[in-house]
């Protein structure tokens, strides 16, 4: 199993509100540069949030939620202190209640 960190908050919040998508995009291509996998996705509406061990974190959590997953904990810790109005947290994954770490609920249209 691998520890995954994440950021969470109501979907507007991370993706209207906050200027996320540049830090996102800055990120990636500094990755890019340094041939580094990536080790951070942003998911709307995460499905780990179902896992009955997430419960409260769904229940403090505006809905729709999204969230910043990552295997890179410093970075989810330099998110937090960036964006301040999120919760944080962990899980590990793939598990019996969490199988995708990075499923989402949202519906493609």
């Amino acid at each position: 199993m691998t520890t995954y960190y994440y950021v969470l908050a109501s979907q507007n919040f991370l993706t209207v509100e906050e200027p996320l998508e540049e830090v996102l995009k800055e990120r990636t291509r500094n990755y890019q540069e340094q041939e580094k996998e990536l080790d951070f996705w942003l998911v709307t509406q995460p499905a780990f949030l179902e896992a009955p061990e997430m419960a409260q974190a769904k229940q403090k959590c505006p809905q729709p939620a999204a969230a910043i997953i990552s295997t890179n904990e410093q970075f989810i810790i330099w998110l937090k202190l960036r964006l301040e109005y999120v919760l944080t947290g962990q899980f590990e994954a793939p598990s019996a209640t969490i199988p995708d770490p990075l499923a989402t609920l949202a519906s493609v249209r």
